[in-house]
């Protein structure tokens, strides 16, 4: 009863001051919710219930390309090189072209001993022995029964060796057993397998001051590159190789960037097979880098899971055989990834797919004298094969 006589009956509406046996379990929690909404505005709403989540989806999604366009803030590009132009023509004396260089002319060259890990890079690697094969002392070469992620593996090299006997007196064959530790930083594995390449290096004959060329396999050097570094005398110790980049196939030019490759004169006890910058100094234009350049899409999607970036492979559809052969024929990127660079001019100018290029000079001998075995290699073959 009111004061002056009157009686209210209205009952409150205030759903925050006392719900408590007024509705079920699930509508007591719709009641709090709505009592927690009302002293938020339309936009702040808006913020928590949309923006917040999709915000969180898109990292999810695209964190690491978030990450590697902010790489000009969180990280400094490396120390440049020392490049060393390099000299070449077939009618030029060797003589003239290590004085080009600034170094003398040696009596009789140097040996040289070409070492490789192999995964499964058959065709590659035939490309690779038929344009050093003139230069090279022993050819060097060990096989796992994993891969660095530590999937087992057939040793493909004594699968296919009846396709190598033309260096089968100057080849130095070895396997090593995988270590298959689940979860591992698969770069241990490589470098566990670097190791043993050390040891059969050392079967092969190797001795102070032969040549020994430190490369991946798809890291091709030219051969009168080899030639050259052979018969000069006074050649810097260590010398990394730059290469041209491709992608897929000579089809598809990334860029001038590749320099992990490199040539050494050997030093017993000193030098260690490594794949990583070991010297400042860098011959330019000194052969071919072709990255995934694969016939079959069953080695492209074997690679992806095999190697040391295997975290790359995010998302399981990356894995799908038509998603791959058409970014193969696109020229984009097998991980749907930015730029690996240091300033966001180069990231922006290098994003989207790779240009195609057509041109077909300057590329390996054995690939062009037989163009149509390795067709796929060359422009205008994008299509690979399923099997």
């Amino acid at each position: 009863m009111m004061p002056d006589g009157y009686y209210s009956s209205k009952k409150s509406d205030d759903l925050c001051e006392d719900v408590c046996g007024q509705a079920t379990r699930g509508a007591l929690s719709m009641l709090r919710l709505r009592c927690l909404l009302r002293g938020l505005d339309i936009k702040t709403i808006i913020f928590l219930l949309v923006i917040v989540p999709a915000s969180f989806v898109g990292i999810y999604l695209h964190g690491q390309k978030i990450s590697y366009f902010l790489r000009p803030l969180w990280q400094s590009p490396p120390k440049p090189f020392i490049d060393i132009p390099h000299y070449y023509h077939p009618n030029v004396s060797m003589e003239t072209l290590c004085k080009l260089h600034g170094w003398g002319i040696r009596e009789f060259p140097r040996r040289v001993f070409d070492a490789v890990l192999f995964n499964n890079e058959v065709d590659i690697l035939t490309i690779r022995w038929n344009e050093l094969y003139p230069y090279i002392t022993q050819f060097v070469l060990l096989e796992s029964n994993s891969t660095f992620t530590g999937l087992p593996k057939p040793h493909y090299f004594a699968i296919n060796r009846d396709q190598f006997k033309f260096i089968e007196t100057r080849l130095t064959y070895g396997t090593i057993g995988g270590r298959f530790r689940k979860g591992e930083n698969p770069f241990v594995e490589e470098a566990y397998q670097r190791v043993a390449l050390d040891q059969l290096l050392k079967i092969a004959g190797i001795e102070d001051d032969d040549l020994l060329i430190m490369s991946d396999v798809d890291e091709i050097p030219s051969g009168h590159t080899i030639n050259l570094l052979r018969w000069c005398d006074d050649i810097p110790p260590i010398l990394h190789l730059h290469f041209r980049n491709y992608l897929y196939s000579f089809e598809f030019f990334w860029h001038h960037k590749s320099w992990r490759a490199s040539v050494h004169r050997y030093q017993m006890g000193k030098t260690r097979y490594a794949h990583y910058r070991q010297t400042d100094y860098l011959l330019a234009d000194a052969g071919w880098h072709c990255s995934f350049c694969f016939r079959h899409i069953k080695e492209f999607i074997f690679k992806m899971k095999a190697y040391s970036h295997y975290d790359r492979v995010r998302f399981s559809h990356y894995l799908n055989p038509k998603r791959i052969q058409d970014v193969i024929c696109k020229g984009a990127d097998l991980y749907d990834m930015l730029p690996e660079e240091y300033t966001f001019k180069d990231i922006i100018g290098k994003m989207g797919p790779i240009p195609h290029s057509y041109s077909s000079v300057y590329l390996p001998a054995y690939l062009l004298n037989n163009a149509e075995k390795y067709k796929y290699l060359l422009p205008g073959n994008c299509k690979r094969e399923r099997g």
